[in-house]
């Protein structure tokens, strides 16, 4: 029988299915499951750098729900392998394998976050369909993968100031993962180099800026 997730009941479980579907053809497609005491949460990286020279910000999504409290496991498998039990609607099957992205490996603090302004949520959906237009008309047709990962990096890598200077990505992930929901005003957190944005539906988290070209040159030996 395959490795299953059970929830508290089938609406939780339905909930766990939207946003690996939804998650599913963002980024790599993977998605991380990590559930301890009754909690499960789920991550995904809608955009995330791939090699050294890929200016993309890494923006994770995450999505927290109740399961058993038994249940104990931190594992990433591919989105779209999910499904739900057939004899229990409470039950997620697992798929057999594993992924191992490089983005799993990088985890935001736990504790420390400090508020800071926060965004109407209004803002976040304008400012992603802005960006989807601009990335829409800014790809060449017919362009290769790699031309169209300079071009979404570029965009959604940029500062915006509707977003306080967060990247852009951040409103295309709130937007894509269907976190925008309604007229709420998204909380703002950070620690460190990490940024929080929470809405009812999820939270968005970025890390960066990213530091662009080489580093300052500094004075060495005696002077």
């Amino acid at each position: 029988m395959p490795q299953r997730l059970l929830f508290a009941d089938a609406h939780a479980a339905a909930d766990a299915l939207t946003f690996a579907r939804r998650t599913a053809p963002l980024g790599d497609g993977a998605v991380r499951l990590r559930a301890t005491r009754g909690v499960l949460v789920m991550t995904s990286a809608p955009l995330a750098p791939r090699g050294l020279f890929d200016s993309t910000p890494t923006v994770l999504a995450v999505r927290v729900l109740a399961v058993d409290p038994e249940l104990e496991c931190d594992i990433v498998v591919e989105a779209s392998a999910l499904t739900t039990a057939m004899d229990d609607a409470r039950a997620v099957e697992l798929p057999e394998t594993g992924l191992s992205p490089a983005w799993a490996g990088v985890s935001p603090p736990q504790g420390g976050w400090m508020p800071g302004p926060g965004i109407p949520a209004s803002t976040l959906a304008s400012r992603a369909q802005w960006g989807i237009a601009d990335v829409a008309q800014t790809v060449p047709t017919d362009a290769g993968e790699d031309a169209v990962r300079v071009v979404r990096a570029a965009v959604w890598g940029a500062q915006d100031d509707d977003l306080n200077g967060l990247p852009l990505g951040v409103a295309f992930a709130a937007f894509a993962l269907g976190f925008i929901a309604g007229e709420e005003d998204a909380a703002v957190r950070t620690a460190g180099v990490w940024t929080r944005v929470t809405l009812a539906r999820g939270h968005v988290i970025v890390r960066g800026p990213a530091r662009m070209g080489l580093t300052e040159v500094r004075a060495t030996g005696a002077s």
